[in-house]
């Protein structure tokens, strides 16, 4: 089974919701996946007679150029590279009580919402049923790979950063981690480069030679054709970090582990005042995911459903804050990291019955708070616990971070 993680979805959703009424209503009922464009069923169907008359040129001659079968062989695509969170696709049942629970709208999920405020929404539409918006995830999952030449944010700002942290994490835990990539996911660059837009529309339609660079030209005339999208550029099509490993899978498809970290979701942190401590975190979550993998921590549960989930998620949180705080990882001090790191607590979601959920805004805070006390608190600020052992720890604490909250 492949393993594809996602950081945050959550707001994702809340991204798609912008378009208000006029999208699907897949698109809040926060079943999202890794990539935005999978709110959208496959078997969705569009009426181009919406669309502006040029917007409706381009949309025709795509759907005439796409295979007939083209809803199928994404659906089928997704669930191969794990793009649907698939690991929890068996389990449907609903277990958690929202009315126990404390859950309100963040900052993030209020930024997410004005990303494509203006756009035209038939377009928008449209493009999510094409799986546009999934095109710079695959490409970055596929095909990225870690490099000296590559850059971390829009304007590279955080690319050091990312860099230098990404070394730090494999030397701190007692992981076989030499294999994980630390790759960037850049929108606009996907989708201005013909060579790599064909190579990913070949992967996702099963088109080669000139009608994979025809589909290019198309999905590119699209993307540009609304000034909001930016070519890609829009942190809509980013929004997301997510970790990937094919670790015990009986067929894998030789794609390395890595962490993909996007420009959107480190430009929305910005945007809200966490553009400081929030990207390590973020990349520690993620690298937690792997601890997780290497060690089998994943199915090692009576958990179904969300509260599988939710457990997954909440211990990447723990991970990923111990490793911030602790004097051997980034050493930052603590009030600052949980100040700053409110990240967890804006990406936290209240989608109860979804098999992705994370997590609430609070529950994530409390993963944290408890992890750095965990790491500020030892006796011997030089010592590392094992990987094992602080799972173990986080096991015994987890009734304590999801007990209900809510007041009545």
């Amino acid at each position: 089974m492949k393993k594809t993680l996602a950081w945050a979805v959550t707001a994702v959703t809340a991204a798609t919701c912008a378009l208000g009424a006029a999208l699907p209503a897949a698109a809040a009922d926060g079943t999202t996946s890794t990539a935005v464009a999978s709110v959208a069923s496959p078997s969705s169907t569009f009426d181009t007679s919406s669309l502006s008359p040029e917007a409706k040129a381009l949309a025709d001659k795509l759907l005439a150029a796409l295979p007939t079968d083209w809803k199928q062989r994404r659906e089928a695509t997704a669930a191969k590279y794990g793009i649907h969170d698939s690991q929890w696709a068996g389990f449907l049942d609903n277990t958690i009580n929202p009315g126990d629970y404390q859950c309100t709208d963040t900052a993030m999920r209020d930024y997410s919402r004005t990303l494509l405020a203006g756009a035209n929404p038939g377009l928008a539409i449209f493009l999510q049923m094409i799986g546009a918006f999934d095109l710079p995830t695959y490409d970055a999952l596929l095909f990225g790979n870690e490099s000296k030449s590559n850059t971390f944010g829009y304007n590279g700002e955080y690319t050091n950063q990312l860099t230098s942290e990404g070394k730090n994490l494999k030397r701190f835990w007692d992981i076989h981690s030499d294999d994980i990539q630390i790759v960037p996911m850049h929108g606009g660059e996907t989708f201005s480069s013909p060579e790599r837009l064909t190579r990913v529309l070949g992967v996702l339609y099963g088109v080669e030679g000139e009608d994979a660079q025809y589909l290019a030209w198309l999905f590119n005339a699209l993307v540009n054709m609304d000034p909001v999208l930016q070519g890609g550029d829009n942190p809509f099509f980013t929004f997301n970090a997510f970790a990937y490993s094919e670790e015990g899978d009986p067929q894998p498809m030789g794609i390395s582990d890595r962490i993909v970290v996007g420009d959107g979701i480190l430009q929305a942190l910005k945007a809200v005042g966490l553009g400081d401590v929030a990207p390590r975190a973020i990349l520690a979550h993620e690298f937690g995911h792997h601890v997780q993998y290497e060690n089998n921590l994943i199915d090692k549960t009576t958990l179904t459903g969300p509260e599988a989930s939710r457990r997954v998620e909440l211990m990447a949180d723990a991970f990923g804050t111990y490793y911030v705080t602790h004097s051997r990882g980034e050493s930052l001090n603590a009030k600052r990291v949980l100040d700053s790191e409110k990240s967890f607590y804006q990406v936290g979601d209240c989608s109860f019955s979804s098999v992705g959920h994370h997590g609430t805004p609070n529950q994530r805070l409390a993963a944290s708070s408890w992890a750095a006390s965990v790491a500020n608190d030892a006796a011997d600020q030089g010592h590392i616990l094992p990987s094992l052992k602080f799972d173990e720890l986080f096991e015994a604490k987890l009734p304590d971070i999801v007990k209900p909250d809510a007041t009545n």
